[in-house]
């Protein structure tokens, strides 16, 4: 017999994201599917386990919360599930030992709601993640899933529900930022048949795992508002564009469309209301040019994803020729809720011109790395602060990055610059799809815009001669001054490229482009001209203007530095002063990163 004769009293919700799965949470969930559904295990409780989507603290990952009870555990381990079914679901005990360790207080947490990282969060396209299992439709509708689709099947006639979009003041979360409504009505707008509606889930920024996260997470509140959308244009057909490496994201959202068919959620005439709609998946190969609009579109009709000027807009001719309507995943999350709870809760929320909230992956130098969902109009400082904790180790911030590769450097002294479309752009970065990268002291800028070019420069479809010749340029003079071959006049030659690539470029990828470059020389020219004029950085990153040395007045002969140099540079006796070689030192920092008294220094490298 099994242990269950009754309803559960209590679930256990484990997160298997990506991020907690790499560190071992499938392996956490089935051994609590094996401990409560054996009846010959010796503690016998009526509970159930569910797998569910991101939770969002992956820093802390694996994370389990058992309800109702809300209780949040921490960096769960297999060895670890017997103890919590003991104690917590059959003692009704808390395990301390596996609560969260507030960073700025360092008492223990129970509940997640108590956290700083969660309390100063506000949920909405985020709004099921981590609390539901995505495999389960019948999850989603017991939250509400599925009931603005009907609402406005039944109670809404196409132009109502464009017009709420209008007036609820959603803009495009995937980049640029354009009025969700607006697009709409663009679309509907045309003679033309058919219309397309189709899903951008082609998330190629290094540090970015928003759309990920709710493909994985919550697949149907995806569907839900692409079938809304396609109700207000007139749409029979919608594609999904998820990137190839996305294994998780693939099989939730496929096993979701095929749920939602099953439900008559999908197909003819849904919830009987004669309007019909079909969803397809389309594989994306990994280029990153490919999250532009009109290359994705490309790809989707088995072309080259290169992409075309935009004289002409898709909502006229988009995929095949036809009116299309593309937005990427996070807008679509926010259809649903927008349309239920109506406009006017959804605008009251963010700023004049930026309304709602925004998902962001939060990770780099910053204690609470993991996604997160913010109102817009936040500061900078209450997100890396607050949420996140704060700069590990006792560092100083630097800077942080947010919009991608394409995002610009916004340094320590604009910490309290408002999150939205109008103040990032006006500090030269942008919102992007949502990535914010946080730096510390230890942070070179100027290899940062090196790193972030030369990506870019391998991104780039190489359709446009701007943005082909000019990133490789700018990447090469970008190389030499982290190498000490930079010349005083390279400052203003990398600044005419990026003036030459934001007017030139044929795309988006070029036309940002410049951000690193311009916002760093911006606000960190000091760094540039000290790695050209006196050969040095700061930060210890680039290997040919760094040079390691021990100041003796603050060594304390420890001997430290020398256990762990892998190079066997440092030299010394235990009790005595330590020296380093710089013939053999290979400028790991590893010496820098093991002293407790800080006595190893940075200096300028040998002139080249």
């Amino acid at each position: 017999m099994g242990i269950f004769r009754s309803r559960p009293k209590r679930t256990v919700l484990v997160c298997c994201g990506t991020g907690c799965l790499a560190n071992g949470s499938h392996g956490v969930y089935r051994e609590f599917e094996r401990m409560l559904k054996n009846a010959d295990q010796p503690v016998r409780v009526k509970a159930a386990a569910k797998a569910t989507g991101c939770n969002g603290l992956c820093e802390m990952g694996p994370i389990v919360k058992i309800l109702p009870d809300d209780i949040f555990y921490c960096r769960v381990k297999v060895p670890d599930v017997e103890e919590i079914v003991r104690e917590t679901l059959a003692g009704g005990r808390v395990v301390e030992r596996l609560l969260y360790t507030d960073p700025a207080t360092g008492k223990k947490v129970k509940s997640h709601k108590d956290t700083a990282f969660y309390k100063n969060q506000l949920k909405i396209a985020l709004r099921n993640i981590g609390e539901i299992d995505p495999a389960n439709i019948d999850d989603y509708i017991q939250r509400g899933g599925y009931r603005a689709l009907e609402k406005a099947l039944s109670k809404m006639k196409p132009e109502d529900v464009t017009a709420e979009m209008e007036k609820s003041g959603l803009r495009g979360r995937g980049g640029a930022g354009f009025p969700t409504g607006r697009k709409w009505r663009h679309c509907a707008a045309s003679d033309d048949t058919p219309r397309y509606v189709l899903c951008n889930g082609d998330e190629g920024d290094p540090g970015a795992f928003m759309d990920r996260s709710i493909m994985e997470g919550d697949p149907h509140s995806i569907i839900e508002g692409m079938v809304i959308g396609a109700y207000a244009v007139g749409s029979r057909q919608g594609f999904i564009y998820i990137r190839d490496e996305y294994s998780l994201a693939l099989k939730n959202m496929s096993a979701a469309i095929r749920q939602a068919k099953e439900q008559g959620f999908l197909g003819e005439s849904i919830m009987g209301s004669g309007f019909g709609f079909d969803l397809s998946i389309v594989r994306g190969g990994g280029a990153f040019v490919c999250g532009e609009s009109s290359a994705l579109m490309a790809s989707i009709e088995g072309r080259v994803g290169e992409p075309r000027a935009k004289y002409i807009h898709a909502t006229e001719r988009g995929l095949w020729d036809k009116p299309t309507v593309l937005n990427n995943v996070e807008t679509w999350a926010n259809v649903p809720v927008i349309i239920d709870r109506g406009s006017d809760w959804f605008s009251s929320i963010g700023t004049g011109g930026s309304k709602g909230t925004k998902v962001f992956s939060l990770v780099g130098k910053v204690q609470n790395t993991g996604l997160i969902e913010v109102p817009m109009g936040i500061s900078l400082r209450k997100i890396i602060f607050d949420i996140g904790g704060g700069i590990p180790g006792g560092k100083a911030f630097k800077a942080v990055q947010t919009g991608g590769p394409s995002g610009g450097c916004i340094p320590g002294s604009m910490l309290d610059l408002k999150v939205d479309f109008e103040s990032l752009s006006g500090a030269g970065s942008m919102m992007g799809s949502g990535g914010m990268i946080v730096m510390d002291e230890d942070t070179c800028m100027v290899e940062v815009a090196r790193y972030y070019t030369g990506f870019l420069a391998e991104e780039s479809c190489g359709k446009c001669l701007p943005c082909r010749e000019g990133l490789r340029r700018m990447l090469g003079i970008l190389n030499d001054i982290c190498a000490g071959r930079g010349h005083k006049e390279d400052v203003d030659t990398l600044l005419e490229i990026c003036e030459a690539l934001r007017e030139a470029s044929l795309c988006g990828l070029g036309k940002t482009a410049p951000n690193p470059v311009e916002t760093t020389l911006r606000y960190f020219r000091e760094e540039y001209l000290e790695h050209i004029r006196d050969k040095r950085c700061r930060a210890g990153v680039c290997p040919a203007l760094t040079q390691y040395y021990i100041e003796g007045s603050l060594c304390r002969g420890c001997g430290l530095c020398a256990k762990n140099c892998p190079a066997g540079a440092i030299t010394g006796k235990p009790g005595d002063k330590y020296t380093i070689d710089p013939d053999l030192c290979i400028k790991c920092g590893r010496c820098r990163q093991v002293c407790k008294f800080g006595a190893v220094s940075i200096g300028g490298g040998a002139a080249v």
